[in-house]
């Protein structure tokens, strides 16, 4: 209805306001919240229960305690001489921290520390077994493990997985962007977990210097032996060495080489200048035979006579001479005794000057001769000097070879003798890997469980899980509860409730609830419902009412009565038990079970006035089912029946008609045609709305008038409680305590 009334008065565009979108959201809420608050006490009491059931179980539970101590690992370890060639450590890489965390965890340091403390004799490690143990011992169909009959065996196993156990209680947990680790142990004995904390750091140091020591006895051993065979291959490449230059008769390689190199450079160089020599020699030689030896003046003009030094000092003096007898033949005639002596000179340098020329070429034909002769030996001498060069430079080949075996052997020996003094001397050098900064000491509160956490938790976990089931089982809960969901789910009209009596009200008081001072709301209840269908009635007649319902034990019957004691009021009425199969009608009023009824009328064995039972209650008479007949669906859809209705719609003002339910049988829909109304009896969450759905298109499909839904056994607390809708028939007939209570739970609802 109120969404009805909302898209009535929304605007033509269709646009929704902020404030019916949060009153939209606000509703969604409320109904979300609905659930929650009706169990609100289920909830706190399963709340509860879980919170106690955990104190139990945590109390029951033996505390653990936690150790911890700090150790730093060192990433440059201390050492006397660096030996990182033998040891092969890295400290510079991320996984050296890395590898010794996981070293620390390992089986082998938990191994010794667990036989160091003799944890096996230690009560922590010899509790009894757990009640989880025994009760698995006393299951035969659990599998069983299979066990060694040998004692021994079975000692080691035991003892194995105590080890497991315990290595898998050792944590290590590093400091973020430091050198620190800290190792931590659990158990229930706090000074055994102190213990422990501070065993698995002292025996990773001890285990770590162990290694280290073995590693460094391992490398001087095999130090020491590689050391003699080195010597021994350094002595006998020595001796070979040695015996090659004794057998070859070297000294010096190196300096022989080198003068051998450069006196066959020198000899090049000479042999080069003699060529030259001879060349030039051959060359003149060639030109004085072309011209003759006699043709001085032809001699005289080659390049070779004036260019030599005597031959120039003779040509001066005779150009000297030449200028002088010229200059007397001016003065002084030929006969003149100073140029007959100047001629006689003249002549005297001439002469000499020829002399000279003959000597040079006498010269440098003995020259040519003698280049010749030198040229030869000079050639001689560097073959000789070549074929004794490359004899020398095989054996230096050979020699070098020697040469470099013998320094080979020399600096491995020399490198092998320095790694073994290292080692030698670094072997008692007992530099820690790592060293504590804390201790571990023993914990003085436990460190699991923590009760008032798991306690704390619990509570909120039951809490949420209660309303997470509660919400999602109303989320599955498809019935019909109210009458919103009769105009939603059902889209039908709800004619009214029938409230949920009290707890130890009787059978017989819910049946006449109309007439019972005690239970007012059923009253005015029941008049709401006859308003509701006089309303629906109006401008049309109103003197068959079907009652009938989806399934049995929804209260048809009981509202049929109460809708008839109401009409009762006013005019008068007649209640026909129509369920000929299985009646009850006649049982509630009192009347014995062979009263005759509507079967009897419509098998024609009996007549109508002995048929209908008299004021039952004032203005109300009933028509029992009578006689259970076989064939009850047949006379019902006779026209006996229809005949019989016309008959007391003559004699009653209104006809109550009480039908089995739809989904039993089909009686209903037979009798639906005939009637002026049909009214739905839905139990308040109990029937599905599937089946409801499927009520009504049957009753629709057999042009029943469905007016309707009645809700029966509504629970008007939880309305009033939670939806302040439903409690206003409390203010008529009520005292004044509930009336105040009532007005006062209005004006919260109004406020909220």
């Amino acid at each position: 209805m109120i969404f009805q009334e909302r898209r009535q008065s929304a605007p033509s565009n269709n646009v929704i306001s902020p404030a019916t979108m949060q009153m939209d959201q606000l509703i969604n809420v409320k109904k979300l919240l609905l659930p929650i608050l009706r169990f609100k006490w289920r909830i706190l009491a399963f709340t509860i229960l879980v919170s106690a059931l955990t104190v139990f179980v945590v109390l029951s539970i033996t505390p653990t305690y936690r150790a911890s101590s700090t150790l730093l690992i060192e990433s440059e370890q201390a050492k006397a001489i660096k030996i990182d060639e033998v040891y092969g450590i890295n400290s510079g890489q991320q996984e050296y921290y890395l590898t010794q965390f996981e070293i620390i965890k390992s089986r082998s340091i938990a191994e010794r520390v667990f036989n160091d403390l003799d944890l096996i004799n230690h009560p922590a490690f010899n509790r009894p077994p757990s009640w989880f143990s025994k009760l698995k011992s006393q299951l035969n169909f659990i599998p069983k493990e299979v066990a060694s009959g040998d004692s021994i065996v079975n000692r080691d196993i035991a003892k194995h997985q105590l080890i497991n156990s315990f290595a898998q209680s050792i944590s290590i947990s590093p400091v973020r962007k430091t050198q620190l680790a800290y190792i931590s142990y659990e158990s229930t004995d706090p000074k055994l977990a102190a213990q422990v904390a501070n065993a698995v750091g002292d025996t990773y140091i001890i285990s770590q210097l162990e290694a280290k020591l073995g590693m460094t006895q391992k490398a001087n051993v095999w130090l020491g032996g590689r050391l003699e065979g080195l010597r021994l291959n350094l002595d006998q490449s020595e001796y070979r060495l040695e015996q090659f230059k004794l057998v070859n008769g070297l000294i010096d390689v190196e300096g022989v080489t080198a003068l051998d190199a450069k006196e066959l450079e020198r000899l090049s160089d000479e042999i080069t200048v003699a060529r030259s020599r001879k060349a030039e020699a051959d060359s003149f030689m060639a030109v004085v035979k072309r011209y003759g030896d006699t043709d001085i003046s032809r001699l005289e003009s080659l390049p070779e006579v004036t260019s030599h030094q005597s031959v120039q000092n003779v040509k001066r003096e005779v150009v000297l001479v030449e200028r002088k007898v010229s200059e007397l033949q001016q003065v002084y005639g030929q006969k003149h005794p100073k140029m007959i002596a100047a001629q006689a000179e003249l002549t005297t340098v001439q002469q000499n000057l020829h002399k000279q020329i003959s000597r040079l070429v006498q010269g440098i034909e003995d020259e040519a001769q003698t280049t010749a002769q030198n040229l030869k030996a000079l050639e001689s001498q560097f073959n000789s000097a070549k074929t004794a060069y490359q004899n020398l430079s095989t054996k230096d080949i050979d020699y070098q070879r020697l040469l470099r075996e013998v320094d080979t052997n020399r600096q491995l020996f020399d490198s092998f003798l320095a790694r073994q003094k290292e080692t030698a001397v670094t072997g008692d050098f007992d530099s820690p890997v790592a060293r504590f900064t804390d201790r571990a000491v023993e914990p003085l509160s436990p460190e699991k469980p923590k009760k008032k956490m798991i306690v704390i938790l619990a509570f909120m976990a039951s809490l949420g899980f209660a309303i997470v089931l509660v919400l999602v089982l109303d989320s599955l809960n498809d019935t019909i509860k109210t009458s919103d969901d009769v105009e939603k789910i059902l889209s039908q009209r709800s004619l009214g409730y029938v409230p949920k009596a009290k707890k130890g009200t009787s059978y017989e008081d819910i049946n006449f609830a109309f007439f019972d001072t005690n239970l007012p709301l059923h009253a005015e209840a029941i008049r709401t419902i006859r308003t509701s269908l006089s309303l629906m009635a109006m401008g049309n007649k109103l003197s068959t009412i079907e009652v009938t319902s989806s399934t049995p034990n929804e209260g048809k019957t009981t509202t049929s009565m109460n809708i008839a004691f109401a009409y009762a009021t006013m005019e008068k009425v007649l209640i026909i038990d129509a369920d000929l199969r299985k009646s009850s009608l006649g049982m509630r009023f009192g009347l014995p079970t062979y009263q005759t009824g509507l079967a009897n009328i419509l098998s024609g064995t009996d007549s109508v006035d002995n048929c209908i039972v008299k004021e039952v209650r004032p203005n109300v008479d009933v028509m029992p089912a009578g006689a259970v007949p076989l064939n009850p669906q047949e006379l019902l859809s006779s026209s006996q029946f229809d005949e019989l209705l016309t008959i007391l719609k003559t004699q009653y003002g209104k006809i109550i008609i009480d039908t089995p339910p739809v989904h039993a049988v089909s009686d209903a829909l037979i009798i639906a045609s005939l009637c002026d109304a049909t009214v739905l009896v839905v139990k308040a969450g109990h029937t599905r709305s599937e089946a409801i759905k499927l009520t009504l298109a049957k009753l629709n499909q057999a042009r029943a008038k469905v007016f309707g839904v009645v809700l029966n056994q509504f629970n008007v607390k939880d309305a009033l409680q939670y939806q302040g809708d439903y409690g206003y028939y409390q203010a008529y007939g009520a005292d004044s305590t509930i009336k105040d209570s009532v007005t006062k739970k209005s004006k919260a609802n109004n406020k909220a």
